[in-house]
Parts: structure tokens; sequence; C-alpha cells
């Protein structure tokens, strides 16, 4: 079986996505899924990842092979990260 999901926590707010992520990881364990994601800590579970830019794929390889690279990716990832942070941290500059 595949498992197709389609940003399957968009809707959820920061404290109901976690337990959505972690149930999405728990249903695709060992079956091939494709997950569409904004999120980037799903894209960070995933065996592999493949970034999209004006329909193309530009990069894919592993989350950590990608930061490594420091393309595409990891400048998503960073900007991601720094957003995630001023969200969720109330002492952030």
């Amino acid at each position: 079986a595949i498992v197709i999901m389609d940003e399957a926590t968009a809707e959820a707010g920061s404290a109901g996505a976690g337990e959505l992520e972690d149930g999405a990881y728990e249903v695709t364990l060992g079956r091939s899924a494709l997950v569409v994601a904004h999120r980037l800590d799903q894209a960070a579970r995933a065996d592999r990842v493949l970034v999209m830019e004006g329909g193309r794929i530009v990069e894919q390889s592993t989350h950590a092979e990608l930061i490594e690279r420091q393309g595409i990716y990891h400048r998503l990832w960073e900007a991601w990260s720094r957003g995630r942070l001023e969200v969720t941290d109330p002492h952030s500059d």
C-alpha cells in the first residue's frame, strides 16, 4: 500500500500538529508514503526529501545531506527554524 498525505497537518494549530505528525509517522512506518508538507519538521523525518521549485525537482537527498549541501533546502530550513523559534520562544530577539 502507498500512503499519500497532502498537508496533513495544515489545519492543526501548533499544539495539535505534533500529535498529528507523530500519528502520521506511525501510519507510514514500513510503507511507501508520499508526504506533501510545508512544515519542514515532517520533511526532516523522511527517508528522502524532494525540493521543488517552479514545478521541478531541484534537490533530493536525505535531510542531513541537504542541510550539509547548503542549497535551497538548507536556506528553507534555516528560515523555517528561525520563524518557528520566533513563534515559540517569547524571549527571542
